[in-house]
């Protein structure tokens, strides 16, 4: 079984960075796809970004240009950089395992305009 932990939300002013990690333990993730989805308040749960097990990214095309997705398997990492963040980037950041479905318990992220 594996266990997803995400850290780094907080709240920060429009134009700020943040760097969202997920940190896996129980099994490695190097031969998985990972993603990030995010949840607004009165929302559905929404797909953010995306990367292989070989680096190959995919994005909405909303943060196209702000956030970066990356990975290091030494560590059983996976990051997200968000950068230029505005306020509708606001909410629950989740990271999500693909091969079995597993979710982490979320950070949430709060962008001040």
């Amino acid at each position: 079984q594996v266990q997803l932990v995400e850290s780094g939300g907080g709240l920060v002013q429009a134009g700020g960075s943040l760097r969202l990690s997920c940190t896996a333990s129980g099994s490695a993730l190097s031969d998985r796809t990972m993603g990030w989805y995010r949840q607004g308040a009165g929302t559905t749960r929404e797909f953010v970004a995306e990367i292989s097990k070989d680096g190959v990214t995919d994005m909405i095309s909303s943060v196209k240009g702000r956030f970066t997705i990356s990975r290091d398997n030494a560590k059983n990492t996976v990051y997200l950089q968000m950068n230029s963040l505005k306020p509708e980037d606001t909410g629950v950041y989740y990271c999500r395992e693909y091969l079995y479905g597993y979710w982490g318990r979320g950070t949430q992220v709060t962008v001040s305009s």
